[in-house]
């Protein structure tokens, strides 16, 4: 459990759209007490979670979590062993696919080759009575103008880049106009560059078309930039859902410590809990951390810390308050933008630092092999005990 910073103590840097933290929101998607098994193996496991209308949701997790299973049952291509699930008070239990507000993007896109890019957008229009062509048509170039794909209207899906596929995918799913778009990891075979700028497309995208997102993705930056909430998978269980900055700076255990982001576990045991100050014993160090956690003298407990609220160098702290380490530079990493240091701590272990480029002394260069002290302020984390 986290408690040295709260949904609360954040609320400076929480986006204005919060519908889950107001009592009159009613979700436009419930996952009510869900269990799904394959033979003897559990994939989702009495999983209940609420997202509601406009969000962009984030499923994250290592491999085989869940997280897939669960967007799979969302879009009716599995079903539940046990449990319920809701679109807007509606069971989509026994739904079959083509009959849920609901439309999904595939990982591999899923494009058809033979297709040019505006029948791959029209594919899915075509299969619904009553459309008109002149309906289907205009739809089409509505979609196309969207993703900014109406010059490539007549190419083939191998005549694209791979982040034009990825936008003709986008334009099929939008174009019948779903409650609800479910994204399978589909930036995962873009590079590195063009990721980051499709990140950015798709949350604007979304926004401004007022639609609910839901995406699987392993990637925790994918899902720190894009989502409104992310939900922390674990073996079919939810191990935390939260807005990005709160799973970030407060997790709420040592597993969403160490899966999101780079992260310095301090593991210790309390020595004393008074006035909002802990002390903990660890690794022959004493450290003093702010938290409001009830927790008795000899609980065994983590402090986590991020290396960016870590400073840096060759002389102890001048500020009493500050919790400090002594240890030799052992590895250094030039990033561009930031350098990280990895110390080996004299009372055993590494720590990281990471320092911005930019702010980093040229006056006092650190080098390998350098003694230095590690500090950091009693704000600067979160108690863990779980």
């Amino acid at each position: 459990m986290a408690a040295t910073l709260s949904p609360k103590s954040l609320g400076s840097i929480r986006r204005t759209f919060a519908p889950w933290d107001d009592p009159a929101s009613t979700p436009l998607i419930e996952v009510a007490a869900v269990t799904k098994r394959f033979g003897t193996f559990t994939a989702v496991d009495d999983l209940s979670l609420n997202i509601y209308s406009r969000e962009f949701f984030a499923l994250l997790g290592p491999s085989g979590c869940g997280k897939s299973t669960l967007l799979r049952m969302l879009a009716g291509f599995e079903e539940p062993t046990s449990g319920d699930l809701r679109l807007d008070g509606a069971s989509l239990v026994g739904v079959p696919p083509h009959k849920r507000p609901v439309n999904m993007m595939f990982q591999s896109y899923a494009l058809f080759p033979h297709m040019s890019v505006e029948k791959n957008v029209a594919f899915g229009l075509k299969q619904d009575s009553g459309m008109a062509r002149s309906e289907i048509d205009d739809r089409v170039a509505e979609m196309l103008k969207l993703v900014k794909l109406t010059p490539f209207a007549r190419r083939k899906p191998q005549q694209l880049s791979g982040g034009q596929q990825q936008r003709v995918a986008l334009a099929r799913a939008l174009a019948k106009r779903p409650k609800v778009v479910l994204l399978d990891e589909p930036l995962g075979a873009l590079d590195k560059k063009l990721r980051e700028e499709t990140q950015f497309e798709l949350t604007d995208l979304q926004f401004d078309l007022g639609l609910t997102f839901v995406i699987v993705t392993h990637d925790q930056e994918e899902a720190m930039v894009m989502a409104d909430r992310i939900a922390l998978m674990r073996e079919g269980k939810i191990a935390q859902i939260a807005i990005p900055a709160v799973i970030y700076e407060a997790p709420a255990s040592r597993y969403v410590a160490d899966f999101i982001g780079n992260v310095n576990l301090i593991d210790g045991k309390v020595d004393e809990h008074r006035d909002g100050r802990l002390r903990i014993a660890a690794n022959g160090s004493v450290v003093e951390v702010d938290s409001a956690l009830a927790v008795s003298p000899g609980t065994a407990v983590a402090f986590a810390v991020r290396p960016e609220k870590m400073r840096i160098g060759r002389r102890p702290p001048e500020d009493p308050s500050r919790n400090a380490f002594e240890g030799e530079l052992y590895d250094i990493a030039y990033l561009g933008d930031v350098t990280c240091y990895v110390v080996k701590l004299k009372t055993g272990g590494l720590m990281r630092a990471t320092v911005l480029n930019a702010t980093r002394s040229a006056a006092e260069p650190l080098t390998w092999h350098d003694d230095v002290w590690l500090t950091f302020a009693p704000d600067a984390g979160a108690v863990l005990t779980g």
